[in-house]
């Protein structure tokens, strides 16, 4: 008995001091336990280092989620700030919404039932007679560029339409020979060539995209035409329904860029791009270019005029 007692210890002794994990209580301890007395047991399973590897674990069974850690989640959306030319977004969002409202339920069927009831000639003879009224406040704003050889050209123009066209019916001027288009410009056009800037963007009902400076222009342009064209146009009774008219052909015209603009992911935001986009144009070309600024008949950032 004491023979056999000594024997055990001394294999004990031969097979090291630590002792070998028991099977069935492996799957009792911890992992990190388990870890450690499997690198003891074994030593050639420890790395260079002197790290043991780490046995894999089961991956903990999925529970329901924790409810409560849910509801304290705080989750943040925002619309992107905006943009310094647009401070007024918020109000300006608004009216463009509600204008987009009354125009698919009134002004734009009215303008489309224009175009298809009014005769093409007809409402081309209208919208050059209308256009041909304000060629005096193109040249006066060439001359306040100090460009008198386009003042000049345009002043040219209205005489050859006012008389041989009838009015400004038919735009003789810029058929050949004559060859004298028409040309963009006004008070708006003359604040800018000399570095004023357009200020906030603004977006109103019966005008539509603008600014501030393009705003002011605009009363200025307006002034000035009872001035050079006289009496009729300081009558109500003609102003009004000459305005009216030029409007809905406006809107007429711009219907199919005003229709492909809606379907746009932002069709705001694609309007004030464009209007801002094409107002410098413009106005770069006045700066820099002899060639004539871009005949906006149906303005793809127009939207809304008139509605």
């Amino acid at each position: 008995m004491i023979f056999s007692s000594l024997l055990l210890i001394a294999l004990s002794a031969d097979a090291g001091s630590v002792p070998a994990v028991h099977p069935l209580r492996a799957r009792d301890l911890p992992p990190e336990e388990l870890a450690e007395q499997q690198s003891a047991a074994h030593p050639d399973t420890a790395n260079r280092s002197g790290e043991t590897e780490q046995l894999p674990t089961a991956p903990e069974p999925a529970g329901p989620p924790d409810r409560a850690q849910a509801e304290r989640e705080i989750v943040v959306t925002a619309r992107p700030a905006a943009p310094r030319s647009d401070p007024m977004q918020a109000l300006n969002r608004t009216s463009f919404e509600v204008v987009r409202s009354v125009d698919e339920a009134v002004t734009g069927p009215l303008a489309r039932e224009y175009k298809q009831t009014i005769p093409s000639p007809v409402r081309d003879g209208v919208r050059n007679a209308l256009r041909n009224l304000g060629e005096p406040v193109v040249a006066v704003n060439y001359l306040l560029q100090l460009k008198p050889g386009k003042s000049l050209e345009t002043l040219g123009r209205f005489a050859i339409n006012s008389t041989a066209g009838i009015a400004g019916l038919f735009d003789i001027a810029k058929e050949r020979p004559v060859n004298l288009p028409h040309r963009v410009n006004g008070f708006a056009y003359t604040l800018g060539y000399y570095g004023v800037k357009p200020g906030p963007y603004m977006y109103l009902p019966l005008i539509g995209p603008t600014t501030v400076r393009d705003l002011v222009g605009r009363v200025g342009d307006m002034s000035l035409v009872p001035v050079t064209v006289g009496g009729p146009f300081r009558n109500p009774t003609i102003v009004i329904p000459a305005t009216t008219i030029r409007l809905i052909d406006e809107r007429a015209e711009a219907d199919e860029v005003i229709q492909a603009n809606r379907a746009d992911e932002d069709p705001y935001d694609l309007t004030r791009s464009k209007y801002l986009a094409q107002r410098q144009a413009e106005i770069d070309t006045l700066r820099g270019s002899t060639k004539p600024a871009p005949d906006r008949q149906a303005e793809p950032a127009d939207e809304g005029r008139g509605e």
